[in-house]
């Protein structure tokens, strides 16, 4: 239940008098107000007026580990013992990038950045400075960070969106230049037919071709792998790079979700799990297009640095999180997230209703349709849809002090246990029961 008089909502209400909104990201705003942090532990997290919550979250896909796990902090007190950042290298950048380039085929070199934003704006920069080509194609609903070309159509609907043999370049914030816009080709995800048709209308233009495994914003579907082949096969055709977004997908596998296809990816943009819960992102790949980033024999094609790229707090608590990240731990992630899926689809049955699960990996989506979407289009929502999405939301938060992420999705860790799934599964029966004629109205 929401607390009508709170610690939070005063903090919220003074926030509101200095920060947009109240919050300084959109994702953790929350009607009529977010509830604030107390501490947070392995996979619960306990708010400032003394609600524990199970957290399936995970800061957006960020915490493989969940929270304040003993061996991270202990490596990160350790190391802020001794500074945090300087304006000289440190082994552990050294010592990281070799273990992530020896941990992936497709990573012969690496680059430290701050976000997974930062990561896919150089993986493009990167792209157009390898092949002289001005155009990015991307995929339709594609969430790939705040850059001005990365964003474009991200949030296309069915008033602005155009012919699906030609999809339009929409714009995310208001004011984007029409330039902009013109830079970036929209094709619909796995629809191999309509997507080569639409790179062949720019093919020497194109520079690279952006692909998300495994797309949240697009319904969290798998890239097919006839698909994913058939993009490889054309960029190799008309010199373009194929690129993919990994900053959330890496964690499907223990090689990425690039491990289960025939093909490699040029370049790799990395984020979330692999800085160990404090901010980091990088970009891989074939080491004669990194090199154009070597400032070794004079000015670079590329010039790249950052302030806190590669900071020692942030490579010390990514090792860390992603040595404890090795194989075993990811057979066993991904196997407790397939028999939560397994568990809620039997929920969904008992409570007969018209919604479907999909996912890869340890994360999943619930969308309130019988059959699970298969493309952007299919899994857009209507207000009507958001409407009954954020009640679904809501019950789970309120009623069964549960956290998902806001698109009804859950991104595991390793501290869930199958306690935690039993709670989730159950909670979905009763909030499916509980809205179960909103749900069928919708349809």
């Amino acid at each position: 239940m929401i607390l009508t008089e709170s610690k939070s909502k005063e903090i919220f209400q003074k926030a509101c008098e200095v920060l947009p909104g109240g919050v300084s990201r959109n994702t953790v705003f929350r009607d009529p107000f977010p509830d604030y942090v107390e501490s947070a532990s392995g996979c619960y997290i306990t708010d400032i007026d003394g609600t524990r919550r199970i957290d399936f979250a995970n800061n957006m896909a960020s915490l493989i580990h969940g929270h304040s796990h003993p061996a991270i902090v202990e490596a990160v007190i350790d190391q802020m013992k001794k500074g945090t950042a300087y304006t000289m290298a440190t082994e552990i950048e050294a010592k990281y990038a070799d273990y992530l380039c020896n941990r992936v085929k497709s990573f012969d070199r690496i680059r430290f950045m701050n976000s997974g934003t930062e990561a896919v704006m150089a993986m493009i920069k990167l792209s157009r400075a390898f092949t002289g080509k001005p155009k990015i194609a991307k995929a339709e609903g594609a969430y790939h960070g705040t850059y001005d070309f990365a964003e474009v159509s991200q949030t296309a609907n069915p008033d602005n969106w155009g012919d699906i043999n030609s999809p339009n370049s929409v714009p995310l914030v208001k004011g984007t230049p029409k330039s902009v816009l013109d830079e970036v080709i929209i094709f619909p995800y796995n629809e191999i037919e309509r997507t080569l048709a639409i790179l062949n209308r720019y093919s020497d233009q194109i520079a690279c071709v952006i692909i998300d495994p495994v797309p949240h914003r697009v319904g969290l579907v798998k890239g097919n792998p006839e698909y994913i082949e058939a993009i490889y096969k054309w960029t190799r055709k008309h010199n373009a790079l194929l690129v993919f977004d990994e900053v959330v997908t890496f964690r499907v596998g223990y090689g990425g979700a690039q491990e289960i296809y025939p093909v490699s990816p040029d370049l790799t943009a990395l984020g979330k799990i692999i800085g160990g819960g404090f901010p980091v992102g990088a970009l891989a790949g074939s080491a004669d297009i990194m090199e154009l980033m070597n400032p070794r024999f004079g000015k670079p094609a590329f010039p790249h640095s950052g302030t806190f790229s590669a900071n020692p707090i942030t490579m010390t608590a990514g090792y860390t999180a992603m040595k404890l990240f090795d194989e075993e731990a990811v057979a066993n992630l991904n196997s407790l997230t397939a028999t939560a899926m397994n568990q809620i689809q039997e929920s969904i049955k008992l409570a007969d209703v018209p919604v479907s699960i999909t996912g890869a990996g340890s994360m999943f989506r619930i969308h309130l349709k019988a059959n699970p979407p298969k493309t952007y289009r299919e899994a857009f929502q209507s207000k009507e849809v958001q409407k009954v999405l954020k009640n679904l939301l809501d019950y789970l938060y309120y009623k069964e002090n549960i956290l998902l992420v806001n698109t009804c999705t859950c991104m595991f860790s390793t501290a869930i246990t199958q306690k935690e799934v039993d709670i989730l599964s159950e909670a979905f029966l009763r909030a499916f029961k509980e809205l179960k004629q909103q749900i069928i109205e919708i349809q």
